[in-house]
């Protein structure tokens, strides 16, 4: 994916200050409460999850220079199955598009799809823009994203506009102007800022934001993984990390080992690094491909295993960021307390990150230079590194 990094803290990741590598590290998403596998069989029973369609958005809602005038096209999904229509006022569900491909976010938002039925919902997936096919200048990204004038667009006060323009297009082309709305959002969709030091990790924005900001456009919102107190000088700068350690400290059921190994890990990979032969000593013992290791990368391909396992421990099978079976933490456990692996730290490692990266078993080694985007989730790093394109979303 090729986006860089991000700083983070101790506790069971006991070193200060890790980069970590943002190859795989996707923040925080919403749960695939309706699974692939009941997708698979919506679309093989002939009835597609979605329409799909654009709408022409201005390239800047707020300025009145020659190219705030630009457009782009905004796609956006909608589903009309269970709409009760503009009649009965029935209302719009709407997905407020976070930091990926829309159709990736819609395929695993399932609690939209189950309740739109009991309310008559119309459902509306809005991609964000300079995300998937909402990529402006002429859906160019080496234009849109080659440098701080054309990514100074992206922002999510921007962002916000285009779904409250869009909303507002579509209800009065549907002669549904009384039909209420309801904005939904998971991760950076959902709310506000997860702050570390140093960097804003956008973890839950927009849905919530959007209540606050256009009140006349929504009539609720429902933020999923929204911490909403997660402002600088508001909550510990420590308090991600130290939810995902209480996620693999809490599976007592194993043992308290598993913490212990994890935060032991850290030192011994360096220490055995600096080794003679100490690259290759860990290169076999976590099947690292040929082509490049180092002790910094190796530590933020298992941080990165950790983190999205905790993030994504749903308690049934998902294929959400990544093929992984019911309570994933728990299962990582399981692993590092497998008696088979007597002392040996890194085979215990080995076999909790073979949950994340290889439940499939495809896998005959591990690419630490992985750079791939499968779900389109190239410039998150911008948002990231550039929070006061967030803090004028006029709410903060």
């Amino acid at each position: 994916m090729g986006i860089g990094s991000i700083i983070v803290w101790c506790t069971l990741f006991s070193l200060c200050y890790v980069p970590i590598s943002l190859a795989k590290f996707t923040s925080k998403f919403p749960s695939s409460i309706i699974g692939p596998e009941k997708i698979t069989k919506i679309s093989s029973q002939n009835q597609p999850l979605y329409e799909t369609k654009y709408f022409t958005q201005i390239l800047d809602h707020f300025n009145y220079n020659p190219q705030s005038y630009q457009t782009f096209q905004n796609r956006y999904l909608i589903n009309d199955k269970y709409w009760g229509g503009a009649a009965k006022n029935s209302p719009i569900f709407v997905y407020t598009g976070n930091e990926g491909d829309i159709e990736w976010f819609a395929q695993n938002t399932g609690f939209m799809f189950e309740t739109a039925p009991h309310f008559e919902a119309l459902l509306v997936f809005i991609e964000h823009r300079f995300y998937g096919k909402s990529i402006p200048y002429g859906g160019d990204t080496s234009i849109a994203y080659e440098n701080a004038s054309t990514l100074g667009y992206l922002s999510s006060t921007q962002a916000l506009a285009d779904y409250a323009t869009l909303i507002i297009d579509l209800k009065k082309n549907l002669s549904a102007t009384d039909s209420p709305v309801v904005v939904f959002g998971g991760s950076y969709g959902g709310s506000t800022f997860f702050l570390f030091p140093l960097f804003a990790l956008l973890l839950a924005v927009l849905a919530a934001w959007f209540r606050l900001k256009y009140p006349h456009v929504a009539m609720g919102a429902l933020a999923s993984s929204a911490p909403i107190l997660n402002f600088e000088n508001i909550t510990s700068s420590y308090s991600f990390n130290n939810i995902i350690t209480q996620d693999f400290r809490a599976n007592k059921s194993e043992s308290e080992n598993c913490y212990k190994v994890i935060k032991g890990s850290w030192q011994q990979i360096e220490d055995t690094a600096e080794q003679p032969n100490g690259l290759e000593l860990l290169r076999n013992s976590f099947k690292i491909c040929k082509n490049y290791i180092s002790a910094s990368s190796l530590e933020n391909w298992l941080q990165t295993a950790f983190f999205f396992t905790a993030m994504t421990d749903y308690p049934t099978p998902s294929n959400f960021v990544q093929p992984l079976p019911a309570y994933p933490v728990k299962e990582m456990c399981k692993a590092i307390d497998n008696p088979s692996s007597g002392n040996d730290t890194f085979a215990k490692l080995y076999g909790a990150a073979n949950i994340y990266y290889n439940y499939t078993g495809n896998e005959t080694c591990f690419d630490l230079l992985d750079n791939s985007d499968p779900h389109g989730m190239g410039e998150w790093t911008w948002q990231v590194r550039n929070p006061s394109l967030h803090y004028n979303a006029g709410i903060l």
